[in-house]
């Protein structure tokens, strides 16, 4: 029997190009079914990341001009380390620019953005059915975000009716996202008239890629199974729970793993010194060596919290200064120290550079991204903080299961999923509150440091959370059963 035939289509690929969880997983997904028997092969755009990593690329199809907005490509053919096809969509005048995939040098959106991702869109589809210029032909498109949202509109949409197409999937990593762009666009990417209206693609009087994908894919994921459930209340919906709602019956929330080669403090070349449940105590070296890298003062005597994100409201993040002036009127020194790795909104930057003015040794923050010092993070900190007031799945607080620090987390999406409260005895995990507001996050975060002042207890809800399994595995046998389930 001839192997399922997976087309995974992404504006983003771990490790080359990044700004969030979407390349994590369009990178270790493929690779999870792939283990697994499956076709699994990855369309991506080549930005100059992936032009440098791959540079005698083959060319393996030419894409004519599909309009006269959407440039003629060419798609090369590469191959990843552990055996997955890619397929880099070059059009340099749509993908060869440096940096942040979506974002020009000035920080805001590319004018034509609309235009890039709806020829990787539009690609996607064509290389989906019997028309495409490839021999290989996939069973499933995969869809991720607004980014490819209209690749299932466009099979949809297509001018012939012959011939056969693949079943669509579409998955939500984020809903806030929703590629919103004039109405002005559609001739431009060649959609049809009858795709405008409210069962189409338009959205308030905007064209948006990501309802079109909820809108005609044949089933709907996303990255946890309560954001599944949050997305389709109106409070948490983003304007499309009605959508949702209707759409629930091929709606699906499938938790995300994590790698779980990359992020093993036994074996992890960015941190100090390794150890496991089993050998909890060089994990002390690591908080020693991070307290030193942050320029904290090296104090046994207050644990240390990790903060690894984007510097966002959605992160819950403004609550920190709010929480850390409530705690100096209540001690001084602080009772817990603060490491803190991110960028994002300028106010908040300048509240946490305010944060580190006013308490030195006890609170540090790096604005960029550091792969490495993100690991030291996990691995030196005491706890891990992550407040969300929304978080779809969330990766690090997996991490910190993995590395034994135990998270500090609100409970919404992924992390209501992944971490058990410690007033659950021998299930809990981590520390859990309910409500994004100063108040809780206090009264958590005082009950978190009481609980690492008990050093037995606290040794052993560590090692509780690292025996967590947070592999690839069972989420990749959930897609493989949709994708069976969508072609029988």
């Amino acid at each position: 029997m001839p192997a399922m035939k997976v087309l995974f289509a992404t504006s983003e690929l771990a490790p080359w190009v990044k700004t969030g969880g979407l390349a994590d997983v369009a990178a270790a997904l493929p690779d999870a079914v792939h283990a697994k028997g499956i076709d699994a092969r990855i369309l991506v755009p080549s930005y100059p990341a992936l032009k440098a990593a791959f540079p005698n690329a083959p060319m393996v199809a030419a894409i004519p001009p599909l309009t006269g907005h959407l440039y003629g490509a060419a798609v090369r053919e590469a191959r990843t380390t552990s055996g997955v096809t890619l397929y880099l969509l070059e059009c340099d005048a749509f993908f060869d620019r440096p940096g942040n995939p979506y974002l020009g040098p000035d920080g805001h959106d590319w004018p034509d953005n609309g235009l890039r991702f709806g020829l990787l869109s539009r690609v996607a589809a064509l290389l989906s059915d019997d028309y495409s210029p490839l021999d290989w032909r996939p069973d499933i498109l995969h869809c991720s975000d607004w980014q490819t949202g209209l690749g299932p509109v466009f099979l949809r949409h297509r001018p012939y009716s012959v011939g056969k197409v693949a079943r669509t999937v579409i998955t939500i990593h984020n809903l806030a996202f929703q590629g919103l762009f004039g109405r002005d666009l559609k001739p431009a990417l060649g959609l049809p008239a009858h795709a405008w209206s409210m069962h189409g693609v338009e959205y308030h009087g905007y064209l948006s890629f990501l309802k079109g994908g909820l809108q005609y894919a044949d089933a709907i994921t996303t990255v946890s199974p309560t954001y599944a459930r949050e997305i389709q209340t109106e409070a948490e919906g983003m304007g499309m729970d009605a959508l949702l709602r209707e759409r629930a019956g091929v709606l699906t929330g499938i938790l995300n793993g994590i790698d779980m080669e990359a992020w093993n403090p036994a074996t992890d070349g960015h941190i100090a010194a390794h150890f496991d449940a089993k050998q909890l105590t060089s994990k002390a070296t690591n908080t020693r060596a991070l307290r030193e890298e942050m320029g904290l003062a090296a104090d046994t005597t207050r644990p240390l919290i990790g903060i690894v994100s984007r510097l966002t409201h959605q992160k819950g993040l403004d609550l920190v200064p709010s929480l850390l002036y409530w705690l100096a009127t209540e001690a001084y020194p602080l009772p817990a120290q603060f490491a803190v790795l991110g960028s994002g909104d300028k106010g908040l930057e300048a509240a946490y550079r305010e944060l580190e003015a006013r308490f030195p040794g006890q609170f540090a923050v790096r604005f960029r991204f550091d792969e490495g010092l993100a690991h030291r993070i996990e691995a030196g900190s005491d706890m891990f903080l992550m407040p969300s007031r929304f978080e779809p799945c969330g990766l690090n607080q997996m991490y910190s299961l993995r590395y034994g620090t135990p998270p500090i987390v609100r409970a919404t999406g992924g992390l209501a999923d992944t971490v058990v409260d410690a007033s659950h005895g021998k299930h809990g995990t981590g520390f859990v509150f309910q409500h994004a507001t100063v108040e809780a996050l206090h009264e958590t975060f005082h009950r978190a440091i009481a609980a690492w002042h008990d050093h037995k207890g606290f040794a052993a809800l560590q090692r509780r959370a690292m025996s967590a399994d947070f592999s690839w595995d069972a989420p990749a046998n959930a897609y493989i059963d949709l994708y069976r389930r969508l072609l029988s």
